[in-house]
């Protein structure tokens, strides 16, 4: 049986409600992402998106018989993806988590989001993830990925839980400041907040990796997901002042 993954569901979705009236896909995805919360929410890439939710209602499941049919990939042939440009990959990669893997253990309900800055990303994506050829989309094309992420964020003005979850995967440290930027201009998601401390643990950034902070979010294996630190002004300007030195030490290397 072919597996639906959710942004597919969506696509699926807001294909159907473009005829006949022919709405754009663009427009449909912005009111439906309109009434999901703030941890949620997703960014739509506007790149080619209608042709390339067309190409996704074709996509095949591919079972992992070797992960004792646990595991599976559902997408795009090879000449359907080679089919698409950049742009439209990006699109295509953002919409759609390849792989499929089951979960043998439910994830922690998280409470009180508002106030509180978790040391990991929320599960938006279920059971699905990112595939080994998507992951090295998003890396091998770095520069043009973040260029294209910056260019949505500006006209969006919110950074939606795909991009923040891409950014941290690929390691987009260069994203630093968009990420202050876009907080402080009114979009407090405290999940951009766990993607600073997130590109500080990744690259093992010694002022944060000697903190209280980095102990508590990070210095065991137990409890992880669930692990946070209490929202404040003190914690969100710490978290901004060491970001920002570490990205500028970047500069200067």
């Amino acid at each position: 049986m072919k597996r639906l993954t959710p942004a597919l569901l969506l696509v699926l979705g807001f294909c159907a409600c473009a005829a006949p009236g022919k709405k754009t896909a663009t427009a449909d995805v912005v009111k439906v992402f309109s009434t999901a919360t703030m941890d949620t929410i997703m960014t739509t890439p506007p790149y080619g998106v209608d042709k390339v939710a067309e190409l996704m209602t074709k996509m095949k499941t591919v079972d992992d018989t070797a992960a004792g049919g646990d595991a599976s990939i559902t997408a795009l042939n090879d000449t359907a993806y080679a089919s698409l440009t950049l742009r439209e990959k990006f699109t295509y990669h953002m919409l759609n988590q390849e792989e499929f893997s089951q979960m043998c253990d439910i994830l922690p309900e998280r409470k009180e989001e508002g106030k509180r800055i978790y040391g990991f990303l929320p599960n938006v994506f279920g059971e699905y993830d990112w595939s080994d050829r998507q992951a090295a989309f998003f890396k091998d094309n770095r520069d043009s990925v973040e260029t294209m992420m910056k260019e949505m964020i500006a006209k969006d003005g919110y950074v939606g839980a795909n991009l923040r979850a891409a950014i941290v995967m690929m390691n987009g440290k260069e994203m630093i400041p968009t990420i202050i930027d876009v907080y402080k201009r009114g979009y407090k998601d405290h999940y951009l907040l766990t993607v600073l401390m997130l590109l500080m643990e990744s690259n093992k950034y010694p002022e944060f990796m000697n903190s209280t902070s980095y102990k508590k979010l990070y210095g065991d294996e137990t409890g992880g997901y669930s692990k946070y630190l209490v929202y404040n002004q003190a914690n969100e300007d710490l978290i901004f002042q060491r970001a920002t030195n570490f990205y500028n030490g970047l500069s200067a290397k």
